[in-house]
């Protein structure tokens, strides 16, 4: 049997270009960060001011709730090409919207209609994947799309953090370098032919069909499973920047170097995937990332200085992108290939519906508990996911890579 390494995705110019897809998704919402709480000082006189503004962060994710899955059923019956081109060109003008528009109002239209770009995106480039890609393939694929969404959070959040200091609408214009790849998917991606056969890696395990007349059971318990874990995960985001401030840093380019230690750690750990996997399984993966984003909120909750919050916000990246391609693999395996629009819908729903009840719930814990009890009432969370994630890994474990 040939091994993974057989596959080089970066010498198959579908795998490249869906990456750099990717690599807009965590932009779309992340990017704005260490622009927080500039954004709530100029619009202090906002008697909402502290609520909308972190809702601009998730605000994306309304849209994305509300459309994906539409844009997963036209995926598969206009087509997957023309949705992501749209939805990258509409990325690029309703992104960068944000620096010309003087009220809080208009700027939350605006990250609404962003969303609708993330939806079309998102869901035409994950269905891409499993109509392009099968088995250890599409597993590394998977692995690496969750790192190119990091790299793409690492340097966005990073120049955000820059761009602030001069001023915090300047953190909009990132949203305009998703016109650099347009060209590229242009050329690269096309529409998969019915009959077309996913690359495989030879020699590897064939993936069994699912039954034609569903989902899958295993589609919906991953879209509710991730959606917790993007709850707990979005915290990160949405309060870090103001836990960060709280112990006196008020630089935003230090801000974002918090967000860049997440995000490139998620990075690293997601490129592991293919490799881990087989050795692991999929709930061996789930104990792992489970049981680092709860050490990473732990570590954040008992942080007494800067570099702990660093190290904390490392955990919590690493855990993410080891959980993250678990949800997707499994979603895919568990539809059928004319409703693969359709999974990666709903698991891109199930993504942003997490980022729209994150900040609902959080905000409220940390006004009644502070930050250190929102920190720790995640990590318990988290760490009872990795406790049953351990149990069913030792029940099944001959069987692990079967799950």
């Amino acid at each position: 049997m040939s091994s993974s390494s057989s596959f080089s995705p970066f010498r198959d110019q579908r795998a490249v270009a869906l990456l750099l897809a990717a690599t807009l998704t965590t932009m779309a919402n992340a990017a704005i960060s260490p622009a927080l709480p500039g954004l709530e000082a100029r619009f202090a006189d906002h008697p909402q001011a502290a609520l909308l503004t972190r809702f601009l962060v998730p605000a994306p994710s309304v849209a994305v709730v509300l459309i994906a899955g539409w844009s997963g059923v036209l995926a598969d019956r206009v087509g997957k090409r023309i949705l992501l081109l749209g939805g990258v060109i509409l990325f690029a003008i309703a992104g960068s919207l944000g620096m010309v528009l003087d009220s809080l109002e208009a700027i939350l239209a605006s990250r609404l209609a962003l969303g609708v770009a993330v939806a079309l995106i998102m869901t035409a480039q994950t269905a891409l994947i499993g109509d392009y890609f099968q088995n250890e393939a599409r597993s590394r694929l998977l692995g690496l799309q969750i790192s190119a969404r990091n790299i793409g959070g690492l340097v966005s959040i990073t120049l955000a953090g820059f761009l602030a200091l001069l001023s915090p609408m300047h953190v909009f214009a990132i949203h305009g370098l998703a016109l650099l790849i347009l060209p590229i998917l242009w050329t690269a991606v096309r529409e998969p032919k019915p009959a077309e056969k996913p690359t495989a890696i030879p020699g590897a395990t064939v993936d069994t069909a699912p039954s034609p007349d569903g989902l899958g059971l295993g589609l919906w318990s991953m879209a509710a499973l991730q959606m917790l874990t993007v709850i707990c995960f979005f915290t990160m985001p949405t309060q870090v920047p103001f836990f960060v401030a709280s112990h006196g840093v008020t630089n935003t380019a230090v801000i974002g170097g918090v967000m860049g230690a997440l995000t490139l750690a998620g990075a690293l750990a997601a490129t592991r995937y293919a490799t881990l996997k087989p050795r692991f399984g999929h709930t061996g993966l789930f104990t792992i990332g489970f049981g680092l984003m709860g050490s990473g909120m732990l570590t954040l909750a008992l942080a007494p200085n800067l570099g702990v919050i660093f190290v904390g916000a490392t955990l919590v990246g690493l855990g993410f992108a080891t959980v993250s391609p678990n949800f997707n693999e499994i979603a895919l395996k568990s539809a059928p290939a004319n409703r693969r629009g359709r999974a990666a819908g709903v698991m891109t729903t199930s993504v942003f519906l997490g980022q729209i009840v994150s900040p609902l719930l959080t905000l409220p814990l940390v006004q009644a508990t502070g930050y250190r009890g929102t920190f720790i009432t995640l990590a318990t969370v988290l760490l009872i996911c990795a406790a049953v994630a351990l149990v069913r890994h030792s029940l099944r474990k001959p069987i692990a890579n079967r799950i």
